[in-house]
């Protein structure tokens, strides 16, 4: 750290009271760079400044900047909560969350000439389009367009008509009836202008009408005969009617609310708010935020795992107290409810805050089960997939982690995860193997074998697993300048095993100055996964879906890794045996064989002249081993050599 005022605001954190209040830091210039709130101002401030090297990058950036702080003591947390949130918007510190309401605005374009098509667009141009709007949401806008062009057929293709009208066939949208196909030549310029026009009217809120106009025209084909025509004017009838129902199909308990998710990967987070006014979902707004360490360091370094799991979920409850405040500041109205995925730092007081704000009464709900849980679920999916786009990893793997990390009480996502498995064919075979997921991918490149030196005569996988964790652990102080492989630490630690590999294994860790999360993967009676071990006790994972399927391909990998292993080494011993039988064979030559042959079989179906070929072998030795293994004696060799 390169701050030269540590000692200085140490000395001063000292004086600061055991009240409630607000803190502001301020840099050189005397700029305020970050304004937070505390229950205990000495308490909170004073865990900046000490174990400064391990804080998150965020604050540690933060804390190298403050050259001074000051402090506004107040009678309660609820005013210290008014009073934060209203220094943040009138200073607007650079460390702190800030949500800008930068979307812009969205507008619907249709299209100009005989056959316009209508899209979204972030701005009109001066391109002889009509353009509907100005929308606030895009992503309104662009549900609506891909609705109304579905429920009139229009297309959404790239063909440009009517140029390639005839040139090429009708794609699948035609096929599975959600598009008219103009490409075919068979819909005339009046009749696309006609469905055109009705998808306007839709899009400008007269859907009574067009149901009724499109009864009228159906009405008068079918007096025409024109029954195919009908039919089409009923299907565009039908389609209004699904539509109108499938916005209803959200069963939220309140006319209006938003639902409100944050999921966390090892590098990002994302907020995402659902809103429902009407009884119907509206909007859907994401942000992604920092690191989610940025509010409280206290007791996330302390050796006692309980400890450091109560501190990580007061961050994360702080980080959604402070979300929930930005948001409501920057959005000025307020439902009459608002759904979490957890714990609020301070419900009441937020829950007082923005009922004030509102004017009225505003729920804080936490739902556990039922519909309000299944809204959280679609949240969460959404947070998931705008993390994946931005990390090019998929949805199903950022819930897997994010779940992993919630149902095992850690501070953080673990991306980088080690897993190990102890396995032994006798007692002379005892070996272990260690695979990484990374994202929750298999990161192959980084697996490791290890043979197990110390456990001798009867096996003990405990014995065991605490020679491959210190060795796994030294060889990380040698490597750690090259940051990859054995020089790059995991967030979470797995054991193929129970309480009693955890047991064996941590205080190993914890004595190494290490401090790893450790964890065991026990299996039920059809090998599959079924409970998370620690010292304690067990956790049961069945609740935990994607969590529960990432831990079981993450088990199966290391058994089929440490048994692959294992089977080899035995056939590598048993080869051994058998070579080393043979005049001129020593430990060496046998080593060279297996390496290039492998298996008794391949070295059998080879020619003098390729075991010959062997790094270290003579032409003697090599006669030698093709009589053994041939049981007699072969022409080429000349004289017959006694085995």
């Amino acid at each position: 750290m390169d701050n030269p005022r540590l000692d200085y605001l140490r000395d001063k954190v000292k004086k600061l009271p055991l009240q409630p209040g607000i803190y502001i830091m301020k840099d050189k210039k005397g700029q305020i760079i970050y304004i937070g709130k505390a229950k205990a101002l000495k308490n909170r401030v004073s865990s900046y400044f000490r174990s400064v090297d391990k804080h998150t990058p965020k604050v540690y950036r933060m804390v190298e900047n403050v050259w001074d702080f000051e402090y506004i003591v107040t009678s309660s947390e609820f005013e210290a909560l008014v009073l934060e949130c209203s220094f943040i918007k009138q200073h607007s510190p650079k460390y702190n969350i800030l949500l800008k309401d930068d979307k812009g605005y969205h507008y619907i374009r249709i299209g100009g000439g005989e056959y316009g098509k209508i899209t979204a667009s972030h701005q009109p141009l001066k391109d002889g389009a009509r353009y509907l709007g100005p929308y606030l949401s895009g992503y309104v806008v662009k549900q609506t367009v891909d609705e109304v062009n579905k429920v009139f057929l229009l297309p959404t293709c790239n063909r440009n008509f009517p140029q390639e009208i005839g040139k090429q066939r009708p794609c699948l949208n035609y096929h599975i009836k959600q598009c008219m196909a103009p490409c075919s030549g068979k819909i005339s310029p009046e009749e696309y202008a006609e469905a055109l026009e009705e998808a306007v009217s839709f899009l400008k809120g007269s859907s009574t009408q067009i149901q009724k106009v499109l009864t009228e025209k159906m009405i008068q084909a079918s007096e025409n005969l024109q029954f195919e025509k009908a039919a089409r004017y009923r299907d565009r009838i039908r389609a209004i009617q699904g539509l109108q129902e499938n916005q209803k199909v959200v069963s939220i308990r309140y006319e209006e609310e938003d639902v409100i998710a944050l999921v966390q990967s090892s590098i990002k987070c994302c907020a995402v708010v659902l809103q429902f006014r009407d009884y119907r979902l509206v909007d859907k707004e994401y942000f992604m935020l920092d690191e989610m360490g940025e509010f409280s360091e206290e007791a996330l370094f302390s050796a006692d795992e309980q400890k450091k799991n109560q501190a990580a979920e007061k961050v994360l409850q702080e980080m959604r107290t402070q979300f929930v405040l930005r948001y409501y500041d920057m959005k000025g109205s307020v439902p009459k409810s608002v759904v979490l995925d957890g714990q609020p730092s301070c419900q009441q007081e937020l829950e007082e805050y923005l009922s004030k704000k509102a004017g009225r009464s505003v729920q804080l709900l936490i739902p556990q089960k039922g519909d309000q849980m299944k809204l959280l679920s679609m949240a969460k999916e959404n947070a998931s997939q705008q993390i994946a786009e931005q990390t090019r990893r998929t949805s199903r793997e950022i819930s897997a982690l994010d779940e992993l990390a919630r149902l095992l009480g850690l501070q953080k996502v673990p991306n980088y995860i080690e897993a190990y498995d102890i396995s032994n064919i006798g007692s002379e075979t005892i070996v272990a193997g260690m695979v990484v997921f990374e994202g929750g991918r298999p990161l192959k490149g980084a697996y490791r074998k290890f043979s197990v030196r110390s456990v001798q005569g009867k096996p003990d996988d405990y014995a065991s697993m605490r020679e491959v964790i210190t060795r796994r652990l030294e060889r990380y102080s040698q490597h750690k300048e090259e940051g990859v492989g054995f020089g790059h630490l995991p967030d979470l630690i797995l054991l193929d095993g129970g309480r009693g590999h955890v047991a064996a294994v941590k205080p190993i860790i914890q004595q190494m100055g290490f401090s790893i999360p450790v964890f065991g993967m026990a299996k039920d009676d059809r090998h599959r996964t079924r409970t998370i071990a620690t010292e304690d006790g067990e956790l049961s994972v069945s609740s935990f879906r994607s969590a529960f399927d990432l831990l079981t391909s993450i088990q199966d990998e290391v058994h089929r890794f440490s048994i692959t292993y294992s089977r080899q080494k035995h056939a590598s011993r048993a080869m051994d045996s058998v070579l080393r039988s043979v005049e001129g064979i020593g430990e060496k030559r046998a080593k060279n064989l297996f390496l290039r042959f492998r298996t008794l079989k391949a070295m059998e179906a080879a020619t003098l002249e390729q075991l010959e070929e062997t790094p270290g072998m003579t032409h003697l030795t090599a006669c030698n081993l093709y009589r053994y293994l041939h049981e007699k004696t072969n022409e080429a060799c000349g004289e017959e050599t006694e085995i």
